[in-house]
């Protein structure tokens, strides 16, 4: 009898272990990951609130190297894109993936232009990376010159300052320039410069997941959510449900419209989420038939598979 009792035990104690023994490296990439944050975004607010909402550890419980790099709240995409150049220069690391939200995929996009040797991947998150509708329309009602664009500038900027302050970061803010540059024309200036390397000119699609920069295979992967009223305890539900008007019958997530997202390999556009859902917020309210954070550790393993 103690035999069947130690050997049941011993069984049990495996089937216990099972999962966690599964997962064991699961997002273990080759490179680190790199996380970065959108327009109006920030890594961190005095360590107690990420921008990217439990995604950091949900990745590193399963052997990641996370980095959460922190840019300009406000400014263009070549400015910001330059500011990532340099903070992943500083990491010391041969290679990175970067994960990236939102005018992320443009800033990242720039960061590979730069420095296309020290970028394995890059993974656009409802990415802006046609442009955004919103934006344009934002840019109609603020005409350049006016008294208006003046106080929209000193505010977005005056905010950026304040991130900056409870972020430790010294970033410069523009307002208007990260308004410009997330306007269609302006993005397709940006995408124009870049060649539109990893994103497709003439049809709503991605394109091949082999994207070539200067002679460096660059892996360039995008997926997006095509939803806005998620969760009705979210308080951000209510303003994507607003800004969302600007695109019509167009299918978005509230601030950018699903083929402007599509960028390299498309994982997929129909996930049930909006702009805010795809970082985890407003923490963790979101639709409960897609995890946002399942999303971020399948592509984390992705790149495993991958080699990178």
């Amino acid at each position: 009898m103690r035999k069947l009792i130690t050997l049941a035990v011993v069984l049990g104690s495996i089937v216990l272990a099972a999962p966690t023994l599964s997962y064991a490296g699961y997002t273990q990439t080759r490179h680190p990951i790199v996380l970065v944050h959108g327009v109006t975004g920030f890594n961190t607010i005095g360590g107690l609130i990420n921008y990217f909402h439990t995604v950091p550890w949900n990745l590193e419980r399963s052997g990641a190297r996370v980095y959460s790099a922190s840019v300009s709240f406000v400014n263009s995409s070549e400015q910001r894109g330059q500011q990532l150049a340099n903070y992943i220069n500083g990491l010391g690391q041969s290679k990175v993936n970067i994960m990236a939200h939102s005018q992320g995929a443009p800033t990242s996009r720039v960061t590979a232009s730069l420095i296309p040797h020290k970028i394995a991947s890059i993974t656009s998150i409802d990415g802006v990376n046609k442009g955004s509708k919103v934006a344009d329309v934002v840019r109609g009602i603020v005409p350049p010159g006016s008294y208006v664009e003046g106080g929209v500038d000193s505010i977005a900027n005056a905010l950026g300052d304040l991130v900056n302050a409870l972020s430790g970061s010294d970033n410069p803010q523009d307002g208007i320039a990260a308004l410009e540059t997330l306007t269609t024309r302006g993005t397709t200036e940006l995408n124009d410069a870049l060649g539109w390397k990893g994103v497709n000119r003439w049809s709503c699609s991605g394109t091949n997941e082999d994207v070539w920069i200067n002679g460096n295979k660059i892996k360039f992967f995008s997926w997006t959510g095509d939803a806005v009223w998620t969760n009705w305890t979210d308080i951000t539900d209510p303003f994507l449900g607003i800004t969302s008007l600007a695109f019509g019958n167009e299918p978005n997530d509230g601030l950018v419209g699903t083929c402007a997202t599509k960028m390299g390999n498309v994982i997929g556009v129909h996930y049930e989420m909006n702009h805010v859902d795809a970082i985890n917020h407003l923490f963790g309210a979101r639709s409960w038939r897609t995890s946002p954070i399942s999303l971020y550790r399948s592509q984390a393993n992705r790149l495993k598979n991958r080699g990178l």
